[in-house]
């Protein structure tokens, strides 16, 4: 989703420019999927190509040379596969983080460099399985202001006419997409004030 589509949606151009601003342009799921299914075939010409040299290697018996070569290029083969499996296995683990951890906290990418990434396990469906609830109750206690406060009242009408000026622009600034969205649905002169600068 780009700045357009949000404006079309129904966000100012301000508006549009602070959500592009602090979450990038999201990845359509169809570009997602046709680059999932380009690693895919990246994945079988390497195997493919292992096969090959197999055979190759079986046809070049007697050729010492050739035998050389033909491991040195396995290996090579080998070590990108193995490259290319830690990459889409660190890929797969920190993007399921990412996702429960979504709303949650202030920042999904600090708050994902600070855990320790081989003690959180992932489930088939790839979500997180173990080993992430404990290392954010530890991060809860140690550094709250990371944290999302689920709890808070966004924009309520706690004085006459919905007008809550409880909400500091720094708290603002704070608010993920979401929070600032309820806030704009629920008191959108709140809002205003606190988007203008």
């Amino acid at each position: 989703m780009n700045k357009e589509q949000l404006i079309e949606l129904g966000l100012t151009e301000e508006q549009a420019d602070k959500v592009v601003s602090s979450f990038g342009t999201m990845v359509p799921k169809a570009r997602l999927d046709e680059k999932i299914k380009e690693a895919k075939e990246y994945k079988d010409q390497v195997a493919e190509r292992d096969t090959q040299l197999a055979d190759l290697q079986t046809k070049a018996a007697g050729n010492d040379a050739l035998q050389v070569e033909i491991t040195k290029l396995q290996n090579a083969n080998k070590a990108a596969t193995e490259k290319y499996e830690t990459e889409m296995k660190d890929l797969k683990l920190s993007t399921a983080i990412k996702l429960a951890l979504n709303g949650n906290v202030q920042d999904v990418d600090i708050v994902t460099n600070l855990l320790d990434k081989a003690k959180v396990e992932l489930n088939e469906d790839g979500t997180v399985k173990d080993g992430l609830q404990n290392q954010i109750d530890s991060l809860k206690e140690s550094k709250p202001f990371l944290f999302v406060d689920v709890n808070k009242e966004i924009g309520g009408s706690s004085n006459p006419g919905g007008q809550d000026r409880t909400i500091t622009k720094e708290q603002f600034s704070a608010m993920n997409y979401t929070e600032r969205a309820q806030l704009y649905e629920k008191n959108p002169g709140l809002y205003k004030q606190l988007t203008t600068k």
